[in-house]
């Protein structure tokens, strides 16, 4: 479901210009004008089946999202926020996009680092960090924009998926997205997560050939238990190191169903990345 290449892609808004520490500091916690989020399952449901028919209608994304918020959101935002190294790295990296969408930058960081694995998945893709929010501006354009420190918060959490992709090891492929998907529930558990990971799960499961797709999920799931949330931790730091040391320092530990499915999809002569057909995933 590349649509939902997201996850936490949802969860945020546009960047606000905000160059220094002191510019971060001036803005408000939260802005009061901010509606309390609030559950519309009826509504996510509606736009869970328009993405079944088309995966790349990012939009659908967005709007599942809106309808199933994580509801302990604010807490979270205001505890980082708060905090005096959450403070430090809001500081330092107020707009991910720019660091992560400078590729000349990154690939002078060493062979083997996460931050070459990121550039050569996100070119691969065909991807960019800003590419994300210019989607997500489309979503907003007629709703209200929001000048506080809890939109940088957001905005780190949707800047920061296509980086848990290489982090995890979990493709761009439906499963990969669903695998995503409930690793980041663990990390902040917006139902929408789980609403796609497992009816997304279902799909698959229908039109694929039988393997362990709900056992992959799942496992993802679980894995997402031991990991930090990526959201929060500094970038910068974590882009040159070795991919390996990385994962371990996220305590992230490779996942096994997901590629035992792919193992048996290929044995059987399917390719694991058009399983749903390019316009036909959940």
């Amino acid at each position: 479901m590349d649509a939902v290449a997201l996850s936490s892609r949802a969860d945020a808004e546009p960047a606000l210009d905000v160059p220094h520490a002191l510019s971060v500091a001036a803005l408000p916690l939260t802005d009061p004008r901010r509606e309390l989020p609030r559950y519309r399952p009826l509504k996510a449901w509606h736009h869970f089946r328009e993405l079944v028919k088309d995966k790349e209608n990012t939009g659908e994304v967005f709007h599942i999202f809106e309808s199933l918020p994580w509801k302990g959101m604010p807490a979270a935002a205001e505890a980082f926020l708060g905090s005096e190294r959450g403070r430090r790295i809001i500081a330092s990296e107020p707009f991910l996009p720019e660091i992560l969408d400078d590729h000349a930058a990154l690939r002078r960081l060493p062979k083997g680092s996460v931050a070459q694995a990121y550039c050569d998945f996100m070119e691969s893709e065909g991807l960019s960090a800003q590419g994300l929010v210019d989607e997500f501006e489309g979503f907003l354009r007629d709703r209200p924009r929001y000048q506080d420190q809890f939109a940088l918060y957001l905005h780190r959490i949707r800047d920061t998926h296509d980086l848990l992709h290489i982090l995890t090891g979990y493709g761009r492929d439906a499963l990969g997205e669903q695998c995503v998907l409930a690793f980041t529930y663990s990390q902040q558990p917006a139902p929408a997560h789980l609403l796609i990971a497992y009816a997304g799960a279902r799909e698959i499961a229908k039109r694929a050939p039988k393997a362990p797709v709900f056992a992959a999920v799942r496992e993802g799931q679980r894995l997402g238990k031991a990991c930090p949330r990526l959201a929060e931790q500094a970038v910068r730091e974590i882009l040159p190191l070795p991919l390996e040391e990385a994962r371990a320092k996220l305590n992230i530990t490779p996942a096994q169903h997901y590629h035992e499915v792919h193992r048996i999809w290929r044995s059987q002569g399917v390719d694991p990345y058009d399983v749903l057909g390019k316009k036909a995933a959940a």
